[in-house]
């Protein structure tokens, strides 16, 4: 049974242009959802529904397969964390974590025991005693999550709690996060605009844009099989290199941005129409280095390089588009330099120009193999 149903809602304001249209979607029990888009895709409103924050516009909403559309947020038995704490700043860490449970009359000693179980949990027993001022960006962000555990509310949601945080405490508390959703066992449906941490963080993940889902999936079939240009170029960093193309007469030669020539096995493109014009679509981890490379070599521009230590990322002048390419290592690269690079067919992946849908992945058995421990 789904924790969570949506039915078909749809949000507007003043009876204008709806804000979210035609949302279906089930969430299991357990599960680590996120909610992923740009900004203003309407994924912050989509949760605030969901708390019961903001009214439903059309649809039915169900939690436990009951309908909750018209409940306040107090009867839908779930917590909530926001983006910006909210603490309060008169309050000791104590008594901003206690706060719901004191409102709702929980007993005291059960206070005390759920107080001490979340303050070991999310390393808060030093800090019990000191106000929200006294803390820094990530303890603050851990006793609003302190405040959401001692409720013992199966489902909880979060709307971008991490996008305050600095890059190396982000990269700490996802990891906090999601290690605390499996120990609780919780529901959890998370809204970020970040894909990276949509992508290490999802159990499955719903990308939204303009109000419409996207794509519903777990986050590597969304990187894999992208159902559109959008979900192609939104999930994944570097986002993917993306270029028009077009067959020659033979249907066994593609052009892509008037630049690049590569000759395709018939039995690579079979379920490609040859007879219009396409965008391709190549990860940067695809684009390998050609030095010892015989076949599919291309030489193109360097016009920027990144050294991360661990990898390189080189960025290509391709007809009209940037494209980059992941290496593992360390690589010297001048600018302006060119660079052999090799682009292999097989993982090119075709969509159509018009609908912006895809055609066809990459050949996920020419992919490197996923290893399973």
């Amino acid at each position: 049974m789904s924790q969570v149903e949506l039915i078909d809602i749809t949000k507007s304001y003043d009876k204008q242009k709806d804000v979210l249209n035609g949302i279906n979607l089930s969430i299991e029990e357990g599960e680590f959802f996120v909610l992923v888009g740009p900004s203003g895709s309407g994924k912050s409103t989509l949760l605030r529904m969901i708390a019961g924050l903001e009214e439903i516009s059309g649809g039915f909403l169900k939690i436990n397969d009951q309908t909750v559309n018209h409940l306040p947020p107090k009867e839908r038995n779930l917590s909530m964390v926001f983006q910006n704490y909210a603490l309060y700043p008169h309050l000791t860490v104590e008594q901003n974590i206690l706060f719901g449970l004191k409102a709702r009359k929980v007993e005291k000693r059960e206070q005390q025991i759920r107080l001490m179980e979340a303050a070991e949990m999310l390393g808060l027993t030093e800090l019990l005693k000191r106000k929200p001022r006294e803390l820094s960006g990530g303890q603050r962000q851990r006793v609003a999550l302190g405040r959401s555990v001692v409720s013992h509310a199966p489902l909880c949601l979060m709307d971008e709690p991490l996008s305050n945080l600095d890059a190396k405490l982000r990269a700490n508390m996802r990891v906090q996060i999601r290690r605390l959703q499996k120990q609780l066992g919780l529901t959890m449906i998370y809204v970020t605009h970040d894909q990276v941490e949509a992508m290490t963080m999802g159990d499955r993940i719903m990308v939204l844009n303009e109000g419409k889902i996207q794509q519903v999936g777990k986050p590597i079939t969304l990187y894999n099989e992208p159902e559109n240009l959008f979900v192609a170029s939104f999930i994944g960093s570097p986002k993917m290199n993306l270029g028009n193309a077009a067959f020659f007469a033979d249907g066994n030669h593609l052009i892509i941005e008037n630049q690049l020539h590569i000759s395709i096995d018939p039995d690579v493109i079979m379920g490609v129409p040859k007879d219009r014009n396409l965008k391709v679509g190549i990860r940067a981890e695809h684009l390998f280095p050609g030095e010892s490379k015989k076949d599919h070599i291309h030489h193109l521009e360097a016009v920027n390089v990144e050294q991360l230590g661990n990898e390189t990322l080189i960025a290509f002048e391709v007809g009209s588009e940037l494209w980059t390419a992941k290496w593992p290592g360390q690589w010297t690269i001048e600018f302006g330099q060119k660079v052999p690079v090799q682009i292999l067919p097989q993982y090119l992946l075709f969509f159509d120009v018009e609908t912006g849908q895809l055609i066809q992945s990459a050949d996920i058995g020419k992919l490197r193999e996923v290893v399973t421990i």
